[in-house]
């Protein structure tokens, strides 16, 4: 699958080009051609980069589990990722990293949830019997991981307050709406390719249970205004982060565990695995690069644009497309065009709210698996790609939809 998309993304940014030179843009051959180097440079910015706080999780998470605190989170949730995951065994250590992970994406931790996400990922690959090629644990791993639920959108909120938007929060329920839609969407057409059951006893009562606290969270967080609530994510986020930290050390001390050979022997496999991403990301880096500079992502627009007008439906949300075609690629990108909008039409315009609903609700799938599967070499992601841009189209169609409902 991936060495399709990928020669897909150069054929449309080839054709791209080539109608870009027929219209005498011939300045497209010099973007493209920094398009490419600059992404040999990001790929490895962002693996050295990663270096140090995947040595620390790394060491971390050993640490933590020597000392037992992994297995205690792991016992949270194993009756539910047990039945999504079946191939997993009960009692296995992916349970807790897994849990850790998702839970740390909807605090927002995101320091801490990829490093996280890159432990689960490893400990799934352990249970892998063909090294190259993604398990069906792993695909619905990463599409909850694309997909996945964060409670408190704050950096959006702070986007909005400096683009002085009246009520920056205000868009916080049509996020949550929308991430959840994605969400539901990844797991249902991965539970439908895999064959998953969700209708029973176990799911059912987890979903009831979550879908309760998040209710009640959200009629909590809807009484505080924008600072309140960023206030109370940064202290609930760091605090959960620092318990964990020192849950993890002063546990295995009391235990006996050498804490400090233990912590050195797993970071050193956090610093290899960084390094081993750098071809992974280049690839995918390399690719994206060229569709943005090519202008083929602009044609894609200009083109969706005309239908929607050709068919006569309301074209607003047209405005703000740009964030979510170029989210699945690239974070830095969607907050470059989710600002970009703000400022043409106004932070508190319909389409500058619907990029910032794009922006908090959708994920950076190409990214995600390009590092996800990189770090534990796989080749053959089978229907991971599949599966994860259908969440995101999921939670971007539902994005405007609750947009809509709430600003239309």
């Amino acid at each position: 699958m991936l060495n399709k998309v990928w020669f897909v993304f150069f054929l449309t940014a080839a054709l791209a080009i080539i109608v870009q030179l027929f219209n005498g843009h011939v300045e497209v051959l010099a973007d493209s051609v920094n398009a490419i180097f600059s992404s040999a440079k990001l790929a490895a910015e962002i693996s050295i980069g990663l270096v140090g706080v995947l040595a620390l999780w790394m060491g971390l998470m050993q640490v933590g589990e020597k000392a037992g605190v992994v297995a205690v989170f792991a016992r949270l949730f194993e009756p539910l990722l047990s039945k999504l995951m079946p191939e997993v065994p009960r009692g296995h250590k992916a349970y807790g990293s897994i849990t850790m992970n998702l839970t740390a994406n909807m605090l927002g931790l995101d320091n801490a949830a990829t490093p996280l996400g890159l432990k689960a990922m490893q400990d799934l690959q352990s249970l892998n019997p063909n090294k190259e090629v993604a398990t069906n644990a792993q695909i619905l791993f990463l599409v909850l991981n694309t997909s996945s639920v964060t409670l408190v959108p704050v950096t959006v909120f702070l986007y909005r307050a400096q683009q002085g938007a009246a009520n920056p929060a205000d868009v916080f329920l049509p996020i949550l709406l929308a991430t959840v839609a994605s969400t539901l969407v990844g797991l249902s057409v991965v539970a439908i390719v895999q064959r998953i059951s969700l209708i029973n006893s176990v799911v059912l009562a987890y979903g009831a249970t979550l879908f309760s606290i998040l209710i009640a969270g959200v009629f909590y967080l809807l009484t505080l205004s924008a600072e309140a609530i960023g206030t109370l994510s940064t202290v609930l986020g760091n605090g959960i982060l620092l318990a964990l930290i020192m849950s993890f050390i002063l546990v295995a001390g009391y235990r006996k565990v050498a804490i400090y050979d233990e912590f050195v022997e797993g970071a050193k496999s956090g610093f290899s695995q960084a390094i081993m991403l750098i071809p992974y990301l280049l690839a995918m880096l390399l690719a994206i690069g060229l569709l943005r500079s090519s202008g083929a992502l602009d044609f894609a627009l200009q083109g969706l644009a005309s239908l929607v007008n050709l068919l006569g439906f309301d074209s607003r949300f047209v405005e703000a497309m740009p964030t979510a075609l170029m989210k699945p690629f690239s974070g830095s990108g969607a907050r470059a065009m989710m600002l970009e909008t703000m400022e043409h039409n106004g932070v508190d315009s319909f389409a500058g709210r619907l990029s910032a609903i794009f922006q908090g609700s959708t994920e950076t799938t190409f990214y995600v698996l390009a590092v996800y599967f990189g770090s534990v070499g796989i080749r053959n992601s089978r229907h991971a790609l599949g599966c994860g841009l259908a969440a995101d189209i999921g939670g971007i169609i539902a994005a405007i939809s609750v947009c809509y409902w709430f600003y239309g």
